[in-house]
């Protein structure tokens, strides 16, 4: 007698599972039933779609297979679009959250059934995701590579249940910019682009990636100020730090030709700085140069990398231009160390770190009192936080920001940053054409900075200028196609004030989606959906506001904002009101 042998292939698996299963049904069975029924069916017509079939469907799981690794992921991704959209409509408790795992590999065939170690390689992938996400086995990511836009990062390899080796595991992130409604393919602009990645920390010791960083921030600045280029924002770039990077996918992701990679070895008050400039098109290398020289050179050491870069891609600079990069020296190494420092912190935009940062720039200007850039770095941690309400005393942030700003333009009149905030200070005063004036300067000096271009489009919004405010902060995502909360708040702003509420709505449905409470888009949101004359949405909205902040009073919350026009103060207010929050 013959032994049957056993039926083999290699096939893309599917897994999913609700996280928090068992939370949900012990609050409500047949609630959650009847969504897991509504979900189930939509994640079935979505596989139908994309060729795949459901291979078993027990309890929460659901197990599919896909002939196709790029149509497999192509409808986790569609699923979670679909799944997180329905879920925004529901309060937190409710939301029911897929977890799918994808995997590539060897199973066995059993009639309509599959099993072995390329299915359980699947479930516990599957099993690192976040609820309403997705991750990926190495052998997926390696078949997809190239084949579909996404954003994915590397999670290290991962050592899971009754598996030998460990796995190579990537996770989609879903919550990228390429999600928005201005997702589009980024097109390479009609100028040099270039994106700068961080450079590489190599001194062995992680408290000195201050300066790895200043590094990087300090060249992203300089670039940003010659017209000709096209700069990406550190904010997207540093999305990169620390992670396994290809240059033509960084070049793909952030729409550039051109970018710039390095790395830093500091001991003592010596530094080693190596950095190349690679085509993203080709993986060129187009110029490299390795730097040992005294720390105090540092700003001689971008000024030459710099130069060296408008060398490579033939741009020539003005004698203005020249002037402005060349401008700046070290009076106080310990002054600059701690700047760099203060930098480090700002970054964090968080409470904590707009106070440690504010504690560095304090001590840099006890070091050394005519340090432009301590001012200037001095005045963001007070503005910064204030234009966000984390201010306990706001009076005093206010003095603090104006009389720091002043003082940084009075040493160095080409900071575009104090430019800037000079503009917000403006607005806060009710003082329209400086606040205008000051931002046409900053624009003018930094051309190619997202911040400076997105701080403006608050200033032209403020007084009534919302179709250039549109502009400027579309300008501005372009440039930093990983845009941080704030930016995608004022998207959803300028489209409110335009009257196009379902796109306001969903950037800002969007931006809450990152997974943080921000307070300011809860009430934007708020006073969208009511304006939309969506109340039900808007009233389930103020009770989230409320939950946040309890003591909520709508006018107390516009005090803050200048607006020239009164009634978009009102209508604001008015609004708000009519979705239940307290005047």
């Amino acid at each position: 007698m013959t032994e049957e042998r056993t039926k083999r292939k290699l096939t893309a698996i599917f897994s999913a599972d609700v996280a928090g299963y068992s939370r949900l049904m012990g609050d409500d069975e047949v609630g959650t039933v009847r969504l897991l029924k509504e979900y189930r069916e939509i994640m079935n017509q979505f596989i139908q779609q994309h060729r795949g079939h459901v291979v078993d469907s027990p309890g929460d799981n659901l197990l599919a297979e896909f002939l196709s690794v790029v149509d497999a992921t192509e409808c986790a991704v569609k699923v979670q679009e679909k799944l997180n959209l329905l879920n925004s409509d529901l309060p937190k408790n409710k939301r029911m959250e897929f977890r799918i795992g994808i995997n590539l590999g060897d199973v066995i065939e059993d009639g309509t059934r599959i099993y072995g170690d390329g299915v359980n390689m699947a479930a516990r992938v599957e099993g690192l995701a976040e609820g309403g996400g997705i991750c990926l086995s190495g052998s997926v990511y390696d078949q997809i590579e190239g084949k579909i836009p996404l954003n994915c990062e590397y999670l290290g390899e991962q050592t899971v249940k009754n598996i030998k080796n460990p796995v190579r595991v990537y996770r989609i992130n879903l919550k990228s910019e390429k999600l928005f409604a201005f997702e589009r393919e980024l097109k390479l602009p009609d100028k040099p682009s270039i994106a700068v990645l961080p450079f590489e920390n190599m001194s062995g010791d992680l408290t000195k990636e201050y300066f790895s960083d200043g590094l990087t921030e300090e060249i992203i600045t300089g670039l940003s100020k010659i017209p000709k280029l096209f700069v990406i924002a550190r904010n997207s770039t540093f999305t990169y730090k620390g992670k396994p990077v290809k240059i033509q996918q960084v070049s793909r992701e952030l729409g550039v030709k051109y970018v710039l990679e390095g790395s830093v070895r500091s001991a003592g008050e010596r530094v080693r700085i190596t950095a190349q400039l690679i085509d993203g098109m080709t993986g060129q290398h187009l110029w490299a140069e390795r730097y040992d020289r005294q720390m105090k050179d540092i700003f001689a050491i971008q000024d030459d990398i710099t130069m060296n870069i408008m060398i490579a891609l033939q741009v020539k600079l003005t004698e203005g231009e020249q002037a402005r990069l060349g401008s700046k020296s070290i009076k106080n190494l310990e002054a600059y160390i701690k700047v760099l420092k203060a930098n480090k912190h700002i970054f964090e935009f968080n409470k904590e770190g707009f106070i440690l940062a504010r504690q560095k720039y304090e001590e840099a200007i006890d070091l050394e009192p005519d340090f432009a850039a301590a001012h200037g770095g001095l005045a963001a941690s007070y503005m910064m936080p204030l234009w966000v309400g984390w201010e306990d005393s706001p009076h005093q942030a206010l003095a603090k920001a104006n009389e720091h700003t002043q003082r940084c333009l009075a040493l160095d009149d080409t900071n575009a940053y104090a430019h800037a905030f000079l503009g917000l200070l403006c607005l806060v005063q009710r003082q329209w054409d400086k606040a205008i004036a000051a931002g046409k300067r900053a624009v003018s000096l930094s051309p190619n900075s997202a911040n400076i271009l997105a701080l403006f489009a608050v200033t032209l919004k403020s007084v009534g200028r919302v179709d250039e405010a549109l502009m400027m902060i579309e300008k501005a995502i372009r440039l930093n196609p990983m845009p941080p909360e704030w930016y995608l708040h004022e998207l959803g702003t300028y489209y409110r004030l335009l009257g196009r509420y379902d796109e306001a709505i969903a950037i800002l449905k969007k931006n809450l989606d990152r997974g943080r409470d921000y307070l300011m888009s809860k009430i934007n949101l708020t006073a969208t959906y009511s304006m939309a004359d969506k109340l039900d949405e808007a009233r389930a909205q103020a009770k989230e506001v409320l939950r946040i902040m309890p003591d909520f009073s709508a006018k107390q919350f516009m005090k803050g904002f200048p607006y020239r026009d009164q009634k978009i103060i009102d209508d604001f207010i008015e609004n708000l009101c009519k979705a239940g929050l307290p005047a």
